[in-house]
């Protein structure tokens, strides 16, 4: 059975937007149609900085280390990977899908992992590395079948 086949749900996302999709037809033409879109929207790292990072004593005479800044795209996309995670498993719960493929760039596709309920990863048939959530549909079906190898 193909990787895309009818019924198969895509999970398009990255850090800040994920498009639910489903294949309609078959996996030799597919024509995925969006089931569920969800965005966040992150202002500038620097729209989110209370004020400079923290200072604090080393030991050892009038030493002072700086602290890094937290990174609050990184802290909210991993929190937008692991709603995906969660919405996917009330999905699965309700029988919406029964094959999955995840498309994301690494390091979202890496979050979205270690989140993902055991009755979601059960039905992961595919996993794509790579950035795919500006593309437009037809686009997007075509890049699909390229990295799934079905021509």
């Amino acid at each position: 059975m193909s990787n895309l086949s009818h019924g198969t749900w895509v999970l398009v996302a990255d850090g800040q937007k994920a498009l639910f999709l489903e294949n309609v037809t078959d996996a030799e033409a597919p024509n995925l149609v969006i089931r569920r879109v969800e965005e966040q929207d992150l202002p500038p790292n620097r729209e989110q900085q209370s004020d400079r990072p923290g200072r604090m004593s080393d030991p050892g005479p009038g030493q002072r280390s700086g602290l890094a800044g937290a990174d609050w795209h990184e802290l909210d996309e991993a929190r937008f990977a692991s709603d995906m995670a969660d919405i996917l498993y009330r999905m699965a719960h309700r029988g919406a899908f029964g094959r999955l493929v995840l498309v994301a760039p690494p390091k979202t596709l890496g979050v979205l992992r270690d989140h993902l309920h055991k009755e979601v990863a059960q039905r992961v048939v595919a996993e794509i590395a790579k950035d795919l959530t500006n593309h437009p549909g037809d686009r997007l079906e075509k890049v699909l079948l390229t990295e799934l190898g079905a021509h």
